[in-house]
């Protein structure tokens, strides 16, 4: 069982199709683009519990 419940063929076969619709200078730019939304998520979830936990907040 591989990453949430697909096998590793198959998220080899989807990464293939992606590359041969996209192209390879494309595909780097959407993993690119793909890496800095989630570092920002994760960025705006650990200021969220931050303002959560800090007793000087005010509501």
């Amino acid at each position: 069982m591989g990453f949430a419940g697909i096998s590793p063929g198959s998220l080899l076969l989807i990464f293939c199709i992606a590359l041969f619709v996209f192209g390879p200078k494309r595909l780097e730019s959407l993993g690119e683009d793909l890496g800095k939304a989630l570092r920002r998520f994760r960025e705006s979830l650990d200021g969220d519990q931050a303002s959560n936990t800090d007793p000087h907040a005010k509501n």
